[in-house]
């Protein structure tokens, strides 16, 4: 199925898929720069959530948890020298649904559930299935 069926707004934007299928990993992993396991703040601790983080699927839950990383709020979308940034997405009754990461370029990069990694506009994926971009957080960019 075209991604552009699950993604309308992908339709009106480039975007190129970067990676296969895969469920070894999810959205929330690929913004926090894994791909060897899922994470989401399920109850019943089936998948990965930082310890010290709140496991509730909340905006506010997930701010914190990458707070946790070094992560503050910001209000640009704009790529930022010496910055890394990533955007939360959530439905119509405020629930996170997605996370994306900026990309050095500027572009975007998200996991698709267990689909392929794509690189995007941001609002590209906003719609129906993901909703709305809620929050930008940004945080200094790690030397090696």
């Amino acid at each position: 199925m075209p991604l552009t069926r699950l993604f309308p707004n992908l339709g009106f934007s480039d975007y190129q898929v970067t990676s296969p299928p895969s469920a070894d990993y999810n959205c929330i992993a690929w913004a926090a720069l894994e791909d060897d396991r899922w994470w989401w703040p399920d109850p019943n601790r089936i998948f990965y959530w930082p310890e010290d983080a709140p496991r509730e699927e909340t905006l506010d839950g997930f701010v914190k948890t990458f707070e946790l990383y070094g992560y503050e709020s910001c209000t640009s979308t704009e790529i930022e020298v010496g910055f890394e940034k990533v955007a939360i997405f959530v439905d119509a009754d405020g629930e996170p649904t997605h996370m994306a990461r900026q990309m050095q370029s500027g572009g975007w990069t998200s996991k698709l559930g267990t689909l392929e990694d794509i690189e995007h506009s941001l609002r590209g994926l906003e719609g129906d299935r993901y909703g709305i971009v809620a929050a930008i957080l940004r945080r200094p960019i790690r030397s090696l």
